[in-house]
């Protein structure tokens, strides 16, 4: 037969195939040239393998030499170039590429679930009494917790669930640990769970993977944090947990409270305490005070009053000195005292009021006194000083004839007639002359007048020294009634 008909019996019998086929091997020779052409090889045989460029866009991966792959495709024979191929339109990787898949599968069954949303997840405690770690007992991770709890708060009480970790029925006691740690929390005084072990790889850790182990997690009635292998490893057990950790040294941390951050708080709360204290104490004296200064107040008034009635008193008295009058401000001021002692006495009726009585008695007392003795002291300066008093050193005053004081030339007209007071009589006088401006200090000062005397020699016009005082000190105008007659 010819070639060419060998070549069709070939194809042929290619054709009584199952399609497709399903083949397991590990990729050799691969050549990546828009469409991949590659061997598949085990111990015995190689088979030549074609991926269109089609089908290669849905690998989802791209395949390496030695990979151990699962291809499936038909097989045919290109007659031209005498070839037998496998054209692939599948591609699975095998082993970790298995599980790799596998994994993405659980990822949305658990997502479609809401396993992984933050809403469901809880708060970690505070304060835990005691951690219930779910892990191998010969594990390095629990060396690395145990270590991590000594150094940061020894008070945390440690429980530690021994299981396997690694291999077929590790995903079973992992969710069996945590199940049975939800159930008797209570009993065991538990308040959060560590899931952990070492790092490893994905088939190492594949029993944290595991949906078992997943619900678990979630239906726990305790806060459960999670850090399975190394930073870079990430589980289904992880992304349902309340927290992840990226190691387990990591993971005590987050649960165990710092010691010594924990003395800065109670620091920072005792002294917030004692100024909330201090504030409080502050505002209680103040109230205090102002209930004391309220009664204080009403004393002062009713002292103010009276001393406001002995000062009135001593300027009538000042005015009027006769004997009778000081008796009866005297006896007016004993009744003032008398009604004070009666109103403290009455305001203090909740108080002690022996005590404030004698305080009263002698503030009032005192303040007596001190008027009396301003009394005496105004007396004595109005002797002294009084008009009469300064006649008698040789002043003089002049009045015009309706008993005004003369205080300046201008207040006078030629023709008055005007009397001035000495000390042992009066001379009366009649304005007589021009009145001219005064030179002097380069300018003017006012007029100069000249009076004629009746009966005496003329008198100048000018007012005494003691009159310009008594005009600039105010007191004339209250002591005009002296001169008058």
């Amino acid at each position: 037969m010819s070639v060419a008909a060998l070549a069709g019996l070939i194809a042929g019998a290619l054709e009584t195939l199952p399609r497709p086929v399903r083949v397991a091997g590990e990729i050799s020779g691969l050549r990546d040239r828009t469409h991949w052409y590659f061997d598949l090889k085990d111990a015995d045989a190689v088979v030549s393998c074609v991926m269109f460029a089609s089908a290669a866009r849905k690998a989802g991966f791209v395949p390496e030499n030695g990979q151990a792959v699962v291809a499936g495709g038909r097989v045919e024979f290109y007659a031209k170039g005498g070839k037998v191929s496998l054209i692939c339109d599948r591609l699975e990787p095998v082993g970790a590429g298995a599980l790799e898949l596998a994994f993405r599968k659980l990822v949305g069954e658990i997502r479609a679930l809401g396993w992984f949303d933050p809403e469901r997840k809880r708060a970690l405690p505070t304060f835990p009494r005691r951690i219930a770690v779910v892990t191998s007992r010969t594990g390095a991770a629990l060396q690395d917790v145990l270590d991590t709890a000594r150094r940061r708060c020894p008070a945390v009480d440690i429980a530690v669930v021994d299981v396997r970790v690694q291999g077929d029925r590790a995903a079973g006691e992992v969710a069996a640990a945590i199940e049975w740690l939800g159930r008797r929390h209570t009993h065991l005084g538990i308040d959060a769970i560590l899931v952990t072990r070492g790092g490893g790889s994905m088939e190492d850790l594949w029993a944290f993977n595991e949906k078992p182990v997943a619900a678990a997690i979630v239906a726990c009635p305790v806060p459960v944090v999670a850090a399975i292998g190394h930073e870079t490893d990430v589980t289904i057990a992880e992304l349902v947990a309340d927290e992840r950790a990226a190691t387990p040294t990591q993971a005590a941390m987050r649960l165990i409270p710092d010691r010594a951050a924990l003395g800065e708080q109670v620091e920072a709360v005792a002294s917030a305490l004692r100024g909330s204290i201090e504030r409080q104490t502050a505002a209680a004296e103040r109230r205090e005070q102002q209930h004391a200064g309220e009664l204080r107040g009403g004393v002062r008034l009713a002292l103010a009053r009276d001393r406001s009635r002995v000062d009135q008193l001593a300027v009538r008295l000042e005015q009027h000195r006769p004997a009778a009058a000081q008796a009866r401000r005297a006896s007016r001021l004993a009744e003032g005292e008398r009604r004070l002692a009666a109103a403290a006495r009455s305001v203090l009726v909740r108080f002690d009021l022996d005590a404030i009585e004698r305080d009263l008695r002698t503030g009032a007392a005192r303040a007596i006194a001190h008027a009396r003795d301003r009394v005496a002291a105004l007396d004595r300066t109005l002797a002294a000083v009084g008009p009469l008093r300064v006649l008698a050193r040789g002043y003089s005053v002049t009045t015009r004839g309706d008993g005004r004081v003369v205080r300046s030339p201008s207040d006078v007209a030629q023709g008055d007639d005007i009397l001035t007071r000495v000390a042992d009589g009066t001379i009366r006088s009649v304005v007589d002359g021009d009145k001219s401006p005064r030179i002097g200090s380069g300018a003017p000062t006012g007029p100069e007048t000249q009076t004629r005397s009746q009966g005496a020699p003329r008198v100048g016009g000018r007012t005494p020294p003691e009159s310009r005082r008594a005009k600039g000190s105010g007191e004339s105008a209250d002591q005009k009634g002296l001169f008058d007659g």
